[in-house]
Formats: structure tokens, sequence, C-alpha cells
């Protein structure tokens, strides 16, 4: 089983999508025939079937073993991944395109930047665990609280001129034929207020 699985094929976020097989697919993290699986969600045996075999066309769930029981072979079927993630290529023909917009402080180049991470990672962890290697990337997350909107540009500021030495710095131009080329994207953007900062912030409104 993937930790997450990035679904390129349209037909696959479909079915994945319908909250009858996005329930199924959360219970079958534990293995599961279909009849235990049909306890689990509640629903008849034969529905689950159905459901079952549509996610496992699709690779979805995979067969862990068979038992016999009797005159009855019992299949125990496991999701595929822990996680899923929908990439941008199930929606080709209207995902974003990083190359449209090419603004740093454009909100919808990060998110058309992110799509693009989403789909080239997910085929970069497909074709690694294909050829039985390891892939080699790094991340970074963090949070950082500004006093200011000034200090947020200065940060920016030097952000990307740090960044820029260091590509300086590493990048080979010559290394075409014999290195591999990596992509980088840095970004910065506003936290989600939680619902106790909400909350604080109204109360600070009203004193």
């Amino acid at each position: 089983m993937l930790d997450i699985a990035v679904i390129e094929d349209p037909a696959a976020a479909e079915a994945s999508l319908d909250p009858i097989r996005s329930a199924m697919l959360r219970e079958l993290a534990q293995p599961a025939s279909a009849t235990q699986l049909a306890i689990r969600v509640g629903l008849p045996r034969q529905k689950v079937n159905y459901h079952l075999k549509a996610l496992e066309r699709h690779g979805l769930v995979e067969l862990v073993e068979e038992r016999r029981k009797g005159n009855v072979t019992e299949r125990v079927l496991q999701a595929s991944a822990a996680s899923y993630l929908i990439s941008p290529s199930a929606l080709a023909s209207v995902s974003p395109d990083p190359r449209r917009f090419a603004d740093r402080f454009s909100a919808f180049w990060m998110l058309a930047l992110a799509g693009r991470m989403v789909q080239e990672v997910g085929k970069l962890i497909a074709g690694a665990a294909a050829a039985r290697q390891k892939l080699a990337t790094f991340a970074i997350d963090g949070e950082v609280t500004f006093r200011s909107a000034a200090e947020r540009a200065a940060f920016a500021e030097e952000l990307g001129v740090a960044v820029s030495h260091l590509v300086d710095k590493y990048h080979d131009a010559g290394a075409a034929t014999r290195g591999r080329r990596h992509r980088l994207v840095v970004a910065l953007h506003p936290a989600l207020k939680t619902s106790d900062q909400t909350t604080t912030r109204k109360e600070q409104d009203n004193d």
C-alpha cells in the first residue's frame, strides 16, 4: 500500500469521489472481505460487491489474498493507498497551466504550480515504485508571522534573492547530459485562520 496515490484517470477520479466508494476506501485501509466491509459500512453485501468491482477496476483497491471457505472463495481486498490525490491531468482540458500566468505575486499562479507539482510528483512516485527505487525529494513546511505588510514584502524579496544565489551556486548549465534536472518551487501564502483565531479577532474588534 502506498502512503499517497495520485489519480490521473478521469474515470478513477469519478469513482473515488462517490460518497459510498470513498467511505469504502477509508475502511479498506485495513484488509477486508466484501462480507466484513458490508458490516463496516452498513450496506448489503451485493451492493458492496458492485462498488468493490468498480474500485478494483480502476486500481483503487487491490487483492490481498483469497480464502477458501467450503465451496466459496472469499476475496480479501485492501485500498491501494492510505490517501489519494486527484491530479489536474484528470481534468486535462481545463487544468491550470503555469505558463499562462508567470506572475510570482499571483495566487492563481501559485495554484497552477501546486497543480503541476501534484501531477509531476505523482508520476515520479509511480515510476520510482515500478523501478523499486527511492525518489529523491525535499520539502520544507513552516509558518512565519509578520508585523506588517512591509515586512512580509521585505521577507519575500530577501527570500527570492537567497534562493537565486543558491541556484547560481549549484546550477550547472553544462550538466544537462550527465546531471539530473530538478524543479524548485517556493511558496508563501497566508495561513488559514482557526476558529480560535477568528474568535480572538472578533473579541479584539469589540474592545
